[in-house]
């Protein structure tokens, strides 16, 4: 009678074979889901004005003279690093997602810098810093004269 094969297209296909194709096509599909996802170090809010911008980087316990901050025109970098925790004997992680080591980021911001008046602050694990418009930047009105 009928054997197990199926015929398509004008020829013999093999169920067990054709499931196996189409798991190892789905394990391929589902297996980028579990790369972990890149993300930038430290994550940073980042608000513009007319005078100014702040910068907001999340930096729990990092101590804040391993933290480095650079401006050059228009460039913030922040980098630095975080230490590990340290085991005790017969300790293991159990999960460790707060990454350690180095850290560098950089942000473009849309203006120059005034570097000599640049303020951090560091409280709470949030690093704030307030970067002035160079004055050669910032917009200026012009009078219109009349004749």
């Amino acid at each position: 009678m009928f054997d197990t094969g199926l015929w398509r297209f004008g020829g013999f296909v093999d169920p067990a074979r054709e499931l196996q194709r189409l798991r190892e096509e789905m394990d391929k599909i589902f297996s980028e889901f579990n790369q972990p996802i890149a993300r930038e170090i430290p994550p940073v809010n980042a608000w513009i004005g007319e005078e100014d911008a702040v910068v907001a980087a999340e930096l729990p316990g990092i101590d804040p003279d391993a933290m480095e901050i650079t401006v050059v025109g228009d460039t913030l970098t922040l980098s630095g690093l975080r230490e590990a925790a340290p085991l005790k004997e017969g300790e293991s992680y159990h999960r460790q997602e707060r990454p350690c080591g180095k850290f560098s980021r950089s942000l473009q911001l849309p203006f120059h810098v005034e570097v000599e008046k640049v303020r951090a602050i560091y409280e709470k694990g949030i690093l704030m810093v307030t970067l002035p418009r160079s004055e050669a930047e910032k917009p200026r009105k012009i009078s219109v004269k009349g004749e």
